[in-house]
């Protein structure tokens, strides 16, 4: 859905929730994990929402070679890129698809989303459409919760593996290397042309355990 510049973006909703002492650096409150509904996702969703992310080094794949490259700009969505966002997200889980996210005190301060429908023949992909965590919400583990509910969705509609067109910034790249993600096998030809600059990642579902 949204990528460098523009980041693309069931009732009973799977739950979990996390105190303080698993999130070192958060004020009081509690984390709740769970699936979004569709009749949840408007523009009211985000209003605490925070994308802004400075972005001054990125990787570039150049003759074959992956380099890191200075590229700055400010990361940050427009009201459209909401709309757009919350467009996206309602078709993810009218498809059938998957949208999971944290919340803060009740707000939502990141989510994940899968498409349904797998591709890429023996590879079995599911598409990791999004993840994001809000500006002030990054570094406590949020992104990796997400991340697993993600990889366990998948696994159970049958995927091999999980694609990510991916933000091509140093430290989205980062997380994405942590989490035990590697450059895809088979490149998404729809992503590619879409978002020029990002990077085409897999994650094998069954490395889940190992994160």
């Amino acid at each position: 859905m949204f990528s460098e510049g523009r980041r693309r973006t069931n009732k009973n909703a799977e739950l979990k929730t996390t105190g303080r002492e698993d999130m070192p650096g958060f004020e009081d409150g509690r984390i709740e994990y769970r699936q979004i509904r569709g009749d949840e996702i408007c523009r009211e969703l985000f209003s605490t929402f925070i994308r802004h992310q400075v972005v001054t080094k990125c990787w570039r794949k150049e003759n074959g070679k992956w380099l890191v490259r200075d590229a700055p700009f400010i990361d940050d969505w427009s009201e459209k890129d909401y709309e757009t966002l919350t467009v996206c997200l309602k078709h993810t889980v009218d498809s059938g698809g998957f949208v999971y996210g944290a919340f803060y005190d009740g707000r939502l301060k990141g989510f994940v989303s899968v498409e349904s429908g797998l591709f890429g023949g023996e590879h079995r992909y599911l598409d990791l459409s999004s993840i994001h965590v809000s500006e002030d919400m990054r570094g406590n583990g949020m992104g990796k919760e997400l991340f697993l509910a993600a990889v366990k969705w998948a696994k159970s509609k049958g995927a091999a593996k999980l694609y990510i067109s991916s933000h091509s910034a140093v430290e989205s790249q980062a997380f994405y290397k942590t989490m035990g993600c590697v450059e895809a096998q088979m490149y998404h030809q729809k992503h590619v042309e879409a978002e020029p600059f990002d990077c085409q990642l897999e994650f094998a579902v069954e490395q889940r355990g190992q994160i």
